[in-house]
């Protein structure tokens, strides 16, 4: 596309060139400042955490503690006394749909610090087909617009770091490339060293200039749903239970929440080697989704899935309302099916879809969903895929 001028023309590239430079020059891209950041207390973070995600107080009170003494750290002038702050990596272990990355989403809502989510199951060692360990590190660069001084003091949620876990007890004669190798990779970037991160990703560009990142400063924050890890538990629980005492040891072990019980010592046994495990000094666990937590997870937080729905036929200019005992309906299905909030929204899917397909095309503008209109829609659809096996 040409625009006309006085005494010549001017294309669009030119013009989308000519703005980029500008802002180049006049240094209008994003700035990680911390002389203007307002600094949240623990309490004010995790008042904001609440108002997304439904119970997990203890996960909460530990990020908003982690993320508050992050900052502190950054902001930490040099004085006489010399003492260096450490950083606190953190790992947290909970089953799907518990609100792991829905944790670290949230925060980053919140941050003044460049922040990334990155996904461990697709790395792998040095060399081979996948993704080297230091192209964790591009994408925080590039949510810092390739500013390393601001990179450096960003933070790093990883996660499935479990799919990252050893596949076996026994050091094998073959290759672990996706699996041990990787640990090892990671412990670098953990501990805090200078790492060549390639900017445009990894081996796809060779001749890419690599860009060094000093990660002393970076905040990791690592998730996992570590499934099958209660075996590892209970196996532990149950050997330090000899003698006369056993049944009163056993009686104040809660079996449905075994979760609560982790130790670093179970991570090692599912996986994990032990210079990573000390590398993530704060462990701590989410808590498998109750009744309540699943009701409330429908109506309460800002982005509740009731409020989707209904912001959704709003736009079409249609009234919508849940009829009494269809949340109550949808939660006894979420427990059924053992998928946590995800299954929440897989129920409410296949119970909207053809209300969502009818509606726009009607002249309705209020519609009710009654218990007896869910539970149809239900039969009708084969949900058996969505049953746990």
């Amino acid at each position: 596309m040409l625009i006309a001028g006085l005494e010549g023309h001017i294309c669009d590239h030119c013009i989308e060139q000519a703005y980029g430079i500008m802002n180049e020059e006049l240094g209008t891209k994003k700035s990680f400042s911390f002389d203007t950041v307002n600094l949240l207390k623990p309490a004010e973070i995790k008042h904001f955490l609440d108002q997304y995600v439904i119970g997990q107080d203890m996960a909460k009170k530990i990020i908003s503690v982690a993320v508050y003494n992050h900052y502190k750290r950054l902001m930490q002038k040099p004085d006489s006394e010399d003492i260096e702050i450490e950083k606190s990596n953190i790992i947290l272990v909970g089953e799907t749909g518990t609100g792991k990355t829905l944790l670290a989403r949230t925060v980053a809502k919140m941050l003044h610090v460049p922040f990334t989510i990155v996904d461990a199951t697709v790395l792998t060692e040095a060399g081979y087909v996948g993704e080297d360990i230091e192209s964790l590190l591009t994408r925080l660069l590039q949510n810092a617009d390739y500013d390393v001084k601001a990179a450096e003091k960003g933070i790093v949620f990883i996660d499935e770091i479990d799919k990252i876990a050893r596949k076996g007890d026994n050091p094998s004669i073959t290759r672990d490339v996706s699996g041990e190798g990787v640990q090892q990779g990671l412990l670098k970037l953990l501990e805090g060293s200078i790492v060549n991160v390639p900017p445009q990703g990894g081996r796809k560009h060779p001749e890419q200039k690599m860009i060094p990142v000093d990660t002393k400063n970076i905040l990791f924050i690592c998730g996992g749903a570590f499934e099958g890890i209660e075996r590892k538990i209970a196996q532990r629980l149950n050997t330090q239970v000899v003698g006369y005492g056993a049944s009163k040891h056993r009686d104040r072990i809660d079996k449905d929440n075994l979760l609560q019980y982790i130790a670093p010592q179970d991570l090692r046994a599912y996986g994990l080697i032990p210079e990573i495990i000390g590398r993530l000094p704060v462990l701590t666990h989410l808590n498998p989704l109750d009744r309540d937590a699943l009701r409330a997870i429908l109506t309460e937080p800002k982005n509740a899935l009731v409020k989707q729905y209904i912001k959704l036929f709003k736009m079409d200019g249609i009234e919508l309302t849940f009829g009494e005992g269809v949340l109550d309906f949808i939660v006894d299905k979420a427990i059924e099916f053992k998928l946590g909030a995800r299954g929440l929204r897989s129920i409410c899917e296949a119970i909207m879809l053809d209300a969502m397909f009818d509606s726009p095309s009607a002249a309705t503008k209020e519609l009710l969903i009654t218990t007896d209109y869910a539970v149809s829609k239900l039969e009708r659809i084969d949900m058996k895929v969505l049953r746990a096996s």
